[in-house]
């Protein structure tokens, strides 16, 4: 089982200074943990699309970009381009033009996001919200396996016999499909025969083992084989375990208040967060033996490929990011290769 990172390059005001890192040095420091990653031997690591202050990254392809410059091995992802609001054409192109730059380390991840503020930016209509993402995933694909390419839709201009370019560094470009747990979204995925990528940010990830099943069903409906399932997890490991669970809560309580403020949730307790990161239960907050056991865990229930942690939230201080990558690389990994290989 593959290890990697997921990032928002969030940079929400630090609860306790109320100080906010600039665009340029969030920037910045993602490129250093993506070259921290690449030299421990990380297999991925992907970055986010938002267009909202307190994230840095609107387009993540020139971001990755930038990082294939100072990186040899990893592949470098979308987490998640918010296919539903791009042009396909052009996005296509921006991902193969990272694949040529890397030699074929590029991954384009396609979903929906978990916001909604890039429909009114670009002129879409959330009334579309299904049916964009239907169409735009279906052209995505055949602009991937198909030059010249005719074809015609409801949300963007006719193609006729028009050639894209560049192509792929290999035959086909890397294209994932991400999911907070819609059931529909795993069957789409297992039929399409595209790797899944379940986005967990909160609860039991147990819960997604019926999903995973869901999928390759589906695949194997579709004929296909050889699916791929990436789990992620949010957390932060140190090497106290009651370390890493202080360090993480105030910028996780952030968070949460924020998703309160926006969605109208009911912000947790201590004594809840207490309680998810017990045994890293749904929390990945914990020393690398304890994160380990339950990457572990999850991974051999539901037979992932792939497992994603995402460490930064609401702006999590770089230097405490760092050194979770670091243990990721170096006792984390280790002891999942162990047990997965």
């Amino acid at each position: 089982m593959q290890l990697g990172v997921y990032s928002f390059a969030d940079r929400t005001p630090d609860p306790a200074t109320g100080e906010q890192v600039s665009v340029a040095d969030a920037l910045a420091n993602q490129l250093e943990r993506i070259r921290l990653a690449d030299e421990l031997g990380l297999g991925f690591y992907g970055l986010g699309e938002h267009h909202l202050p307190q994230y840095a990254i609107s387009n993540p392809g020139t971001v990755l970009a930038a990082a294939a410059s100072v990186t040899s091995n990893i592949t470098l992802s979308s987490a998640v381009t918010v296919l539903s609001t791009e042009d396909p054409v052009r996005v296509y192109q921006q991902f193969t033009t990272l694949d040529q730059l890397s030699r074929g380390r590029a991954e384009l991840l396609a979903g929906r996001g978990s916001f909604t503020e890039s429909f009114p930016l670009f002129g879409a209509n959330l009334e579309d919200y299904d049916e964009l993402f239907e169409e735009k995933l279906a052209l995505l694909l055949r602009l991937d396996r198909e030059n010249p390419i005719t074809w015609s839709g409801r949300f963007r201009a006719p193609l006729e016999d028009a050639h894209v370019y560049p192509r792929p560094y290999r035959d086909r470009l890397r294209i994932s499909v991400g999911t907070g747990g819609n059931p529909e979204s795993s069957v789409r995925a297992g039929l399409l025969g595209l790797p899944v990528v379940y986005a967990i940010i909160g609860g039991m990830p147990e819960r997604f083992a019926p999903l995973v099943d869901l999928y390759r069903q589906a695949g194997e409906a579709g004929g296909h084989t050889g699916l791929e399932v990436t789990m992620s997890a949010i957390g932060l490991i140190a090497r106290r375990s009651q370390d890493a669970k202080d360090s993480f809560y105030p910028y996780w309580l952030e968070t949460m208040k924020y998703g309160a403020r926006a969605r109208g949730w009911t912000v947790p307790s201590r004594a809840e967060y207490d309680a998810w990161t017990a045994g890293a239960q749904s929390i990945f907050a914990g020393s690398p033996q304890e994160v380990a056991e339950r990457l572990i865990s999850v991974g051999r229930l539901v037979g992932a490929d792939r497992y994603a942690m995402q460490m930064d939230w609401s702006g999590v201080p770089h230097k405490l990011v760092m050194e979770s990558i670091e243990l990721l690389g170096t006792e984390v990994l280790p002891l999942v290769r162990a047990e997965l290989g």
